[in-house]
């Protein structure tokens, strides 16, 4: 055996031995913030290892923002609501109590606001005075935002830098761990975290059904399972919403609670999936003359996490165009906004960009553009050997019992006869319709040759003959 080929097996063996460690003693696959994830959530391990966690202002000094801008949105969340404790208020704009109750009691003094009765021990229900509805109004027409008050832009970018995926260098030990529920084949493994060692974005490519998009995906796990941020943002006297409950995912923080700034969200490191709809003008300020808001742009909402241009080639933008875009980001790592005022925004660009393409990448951008982004993976379908190991995989999944005999079936007569090629997601998909086939039936959960068949003809959407009328109502079908 020549030294590269012993080599290169020696690091199959290697990923293979890890993996099966990772699935020993770590946390259960594709969960996140359980076991490494639970360790880094405590207050007490974020403060240890110097991590970044939100402290509650102690003086609306503290909070970092006007105070005309806070007293807007107390004014405008008092206008909508009617009567309301004082400690409801300061649940809404995301401050302390103990901070927004001087601000309270400067309204009273100036008549803005007023007392209704006590509500509970050292607190009131305030109501707007006549003067204050006048008052709130003019804020209103201002603009209809009046939730958390928002963050200076000085302390996100402290934020972003102190929860950087740069400031983790991926280790072959928790790249297998981060993918291990998706049993990829181990020399994609290693490409990926070559990749993700380099800190440079990368292409995914290969034939539709493999999993791209899923393995893009993960590369957020790679880095630490939580990080923290703000609600909205102060920027240069505009208020810009980054908190998306669309593309951020809540996730439980363990430390102390009367400690945290709640006008920040903890939540799983981002990764965003965008696709044909992606146009320029998502990739900066958009106003809501409305709300008198902005919406950050999607590059900036995946920060700390990685950011997928999924079916890349497909955007109403050319790739070109796109490209050219994010080559001074992608190379220096910071990028550049501009606010509804015109003014330049100079924003940190710190996630992992990944396209995801089923196209070779030569076939989009020419030499200059691909010279930007190093590493080209491509994800194959499945070896026969890897297929096998999909079914039984997702067989365990649906607790059905793995049968060689049904997949030597399966793999004969609807890929080897038609010759059809494997993908990935053929092995999810069957065993599930074998699942719902056999639930709907009231039929005993198994892998049978039969069963593929309807499977297939389900999937495939067969015209050769093999339908569901290969089994019978006497083989067990229930009657329609």
């Amino acid at each position: 055996m020549k030294l590269a080929e012993r080599e290169l097996d020696d690091l199959i063996g290697r990923l293979k031995g890890i993996s099966k460690v990772a699935r020993r003693d770590g946390a259960e696959p594709g969960r996140p913030d359980v076991a490494e994830g639970a360790a880094e959530n405590t207050a007490e391990n974020a403060a240890e290892h110097g991590e970044f966690v939100p402290q509650a202002p102690k003086s609306l000094d503290d909070v970092g923002i006007p105070e005309a801008l806070v007293e807007a949105l107390v004014l405008k969340f008092l206008l909508r609501r009617g009567t309301v404790a004082g400690r409801a208020i300061a649940e809404q704009v995301a401050i302390p109590f103990s901070v927004l109750e001087p601000l309270l009691a400067r309204l009273k003094s100036g008549q803005i606001v007023a007392h209704r009765s006590t509500s509970g021990i050292g607190d009131y229900l305030y109501q707007l005075t006549e003067r204050g509805i006048d008052v709130a109004k003019h804020h209103l027409h201002q603009g209809t935002y009046f939730g958390a008050v928002p963050v200076p832009l000085e302390d996100y970018l402290r934020s972003v830098e102190a929860q950087s995926v740069k400031r983790h260098r991926p280790t072959v030990a928790n790249v297998v761990s981060s993918f291990d529920d998706l049993g990829l084949d181990p020399l994609l493994l290693n490409q990926i975290g070559q990749a993700l060692d380099a800190g440079k974005g990368f292409f995914l490519f290969g034939p539709p059904g493999n999993g791209k998009t899923t393995i893009a995906e993960h590369v957020s796990r790679v880095f630490g399972r939580s990080i923290w941020v703000p609600r909205a943002l102060w920027i240069d006297g505009q208020l810009v919403r980054l908190f998306d409950p669309c593309n951020h995912i809540e996730t439980p923080y363990t430390g102390t609670q009367q400690t945290i700034d709640r006008r920040w969200v903890h939540i799983r490191r981002p990764a965003i999936v965008v696709g044909g709809e992606l146009v320029l003008e998502s990739l900066d300020f958009v106003v809501d003359p409305k709300a008198g808001t902005c919406e950050a742009p999607l590059q900036m909402k995946s920060n700390g996490g990685t950011l997928v241009i999924d079916d890349f080639g497909r955007q109403r933008v050319t790739p070109g165009e796109l490209l050219n875009r994010w080559i001074v980001p992608l190379d220096r790592g910071y990028d550049f906004l501009h606010l509804q005022d015109g003014k330049t925004i100079r924003m940190p660009f710190d996630q992992f960009l990944v396209f995801s393409t089923n196209l070779e990448p030569k076939e989009l951008v020419d030499e200059a553009f691909l010279r930007r982004i190093p590493y080209k993976i491509e994800v194959r379908d499945p070896a026969e050997s890897e297929f096998r190991g999909l079914l039984k995989q997702y067989s365990e999944r649906y607790e059905i019992a793995f049968d060689g005999v049904a997949c030597d079936h399966l793999i004969e007569r609807h890929y080897r006869q038609p010759g059809r090629a494997f993908r990935r997601c053929h092995a999810r998909d069957l065993i599930a319709q074998i699942h719902h086939f056999c639930r709907f039936n009231e039929l005993p959960r198994a892998l049978l040759p039969k069963h593929f068949d309807v499977a297939a003809a389900n999937y495939f959407a067969l015209a050769e003959g093999t339908s569901q009328a290969l089994i019978s109502i006497e083989d067990g079908c229930a009657a329609i």
